[in-house]
């Protein structure tokens, strides 16, 4: 599947819950820790942490540093601006990843509440919040199926104490077990605009839309849209 577009017609039924959000917070892809020699990486900052990857654009650097201290500039290619709380940047390596190497992601100009906060991800399995790292494991990695393809499945809107969470729900179809990142392009047929956000799959569902506090898109109840997917590997082949 190259690229697949479809008109969406947003259907509200609102569920009353109750939540809190976060004043701010990372995400960092790939979200496998094994990853290949010519990989690519996306930093998300959420809420109050999107100053941090608005500053990418300026001083501030990221880069990649082994366990023997070599260190491998990362190179901005782009900064995606989300339509509720989320921006990411996406990095390539200078040079390519060494074989069987680990790597921690460092950042330039850091306070000491980031080098605390920032540059650590909570492991489900330790119950732990560890550095964020990748070991390169692979010299080449899986290219996508052929017949990978996005089944529209439905709308999904509940509301929660902060406000409501909207999302058009698609289902994957001939996947596999591969780190798969969907670039997702929804069209405003009104507005006559685009939003571009890079996406992944949550619960074996890829949801597009915005949760309670955040999220790359947001709808109107009366609007309808159009949507691209653009699928790719961790190395952003498609």
């Amino acid at each position: 599947m190259k690229n697949t577009i479809l008109l969406l017609f947003l259907l509200f039924t609102i569920h009353q819950s109750s939540a809190e959000c976060a004043m701010s917070g990372f995400t960092y892809y790939p979200e496998h820790s094994a990853i290949s020699q010519n990989s690519i990486f996306i930093i998300e900052g959420y809420s109050f942490s999107q100053k941090v990857i608005n500053s990418f654009k300026n001083d501030r650097e990221a880069y990649l540093q082994s366990e023997d201290g070599e260190k491998i500039d990362l190179i901005l290619k782009e900064i995606l601006i989300g339509q509720m709380s989320l921006t990411q940047a996406t990095f390539k390596p200078a040079e390519k990843l060494e074989l069987n190497k680990k790597y921690f992601l460092k950042f330039t100009h850091l306070t000491n509440k980031e080098n605390y906060n920032e540059l650590t991800r909570y492991n489900r399995e330790t119950k732990e919040h560890e550095p964020v790292a990748w070991k390169v494991t692979d010299n080449n990695t899986e290219e996508l199926s052929d017949d990978l393809s996005l089944k529209f499945e439905k709308t999904d809107v509940q509301y929660y104490g902060c406000g409501p969470a909207a999302y058009a729900v698609f289902q994957p179809q001939n996947s596999s077990d591969l780190e798969i990142w969907y670039r997702t392009e929804v069209y405003d047929e009104k507005t006559k605009t685009s939003t571009i956000y890079i996406i992944k799959t949550w619960k074996e569902k890829l949801q597009v839309g915005h949760g309670m506090c955040s999220g790359g898109f947001t709808f109107s109840k009366d609007g309808d849209y159009k949507v691209r997917f653009t699928p790719m590997n961790i190395d952003g082949k498609n």
